[in-house]
């Protein structure tokens, strides 16, 4: 193995570099984010995952220029070319919804429940593309319908509490892709939903992203929501950066502790009855994160260099990439 270079080639969409974030609190510096980097070619899909609290929605609010007041940010984030992090409010919300747009982890509270779904569909398209509300109308059915949405004109005239949560998500997801941006941000899409209508969201995203040819960014706690959608996977831990490859090399060769304790925690159906697999321990204190390993107090294979070394993410002959002292050093599993 060799040290991680940050390389980027002719098709890629986004480059992030070195991203850190953190937030001031009365008991000092949060680091939600530490030193993530990772690139997107047009067209790509990359998972993110990780438990709660490993900065997996701090990294998509630090692109989308939505951190709290208290967020502190550093790095690049080259998109087409250009650092949007350095970018003002005013040139930002040129980028969103136009070239950059987002689904909310909670499509009930992210809509104006005072205004129509078509009012707040339309509005996109009246502010970004400058059209007229009769051109909008056409256009905002007619996405409507291609998010498989039942009776899309009737739709338009109801509020959102009118509609499932299903429903919900796919007006979000319609209103994302209203002005067919290049990259779709994606936040826990299908947390609140059942098992059926996550399974309709995740198909609906695959023929949306061929469709429209879309680079999408999946952030999800569970690794089986990204395994038939996203072409990449990034395995984040306390705001690092634990594992990145390939879906088939995350998925059938894992070589970090952490993503092999996630997989091992997915339940299965030819395992009747076992008892279900899960990760001891809880993750650390970000207002004091530890010298060594950030995942060393749980992990099963720990060693003293562990606890006062931090493991520099290094990369394996296929392009994988791991942070671990023993992907390193080759100890025994």
């Amino acid at each position: 193995m060799t040290p991680l270079t940050h390389t980027t080639s002719a098709n890629t969409l986004l480059d992030v570099g070195n991203l850190r974030v953190r937030f001031k609190t009365p008991d000092g510096l949060v680091t939600a984010v530490n030193n993530l980097n990772f690139t997107l070619a047009q067209g790509e899909t990359l998972g993110i995952v990780g438990e709660s609290g490993s900065g997996k929605s701090q990294t998509a609010f630090a692109l989308m220029g939505l951190l709290a007041k208290n967020g502190l940010i550093e790095g690049e984030a080259r998109f087409e070319g250009s650092n949007i992090l350095s970018l003002n409010d005013k040139a930002m919300n040129r980028i969103r919804s136009k070239d950059i747009a987002m689904i909310f982890q909670d499509p009930m509270t992210s809509l104006n429940p005072y205004m129509k779904v078509g009012q707040q569909l339309m509005e996109v398209l009246t502010l970004h593309k400058g059209m007229s509300k009769a051109n909008a109308f056409d256009a905002s059915v007619k996405m409507l319908d291609a998010v498989k949405m039942p009776e899309a004109r009737k739709r338009m005239a109801m509020y959102p509490h009118e509609f499932s949560g299903g429903m919900r998500q796919r007006v979000m997801i319609a209103m994302a892709l209203l002005c067919q941006p290049k990259l779709l941000i994606a936040d826990e899409p299908t947390t609140a939903l059942d098992v059926t209508v996550q399974a309709q969201i995740l198909t609906l995203l695959n023929e949306l992203k061929q469709d429209f040819n879309t680079a999408i960014v999946m952030i999800t706690h569970d690794l089986g929501v990204v395994a038939g959608l996203c072409d990449k996977v990034l395995v984040m831990y306390a705001g690092q950066t634990m594992e990145y490859g390939t879906a088939e090399d995350v998925f059938y060769r894992p070589t970090h502790p952490y993503t092999q304790g996630l997989l091992k925690a997915i339940p299965r159906l030819d395992s009747e009855g076992s008892t279900l697999a899960t990760i001891p321990g809880n993750p650390p204190n970000l207002l004091n994160l530890p010298t060594g390993c950030p995942f060393e107090a749980r992990c099963e294979f720990a060693r003293a260099r562990c606890l006062t070394e931090t493991p520099i993410l290094n990369t394996f002959v296929s392009g994988q990439k791991s942070a671990c002292h023993k992907s390193t050093e080759g100890w025994a599993v």
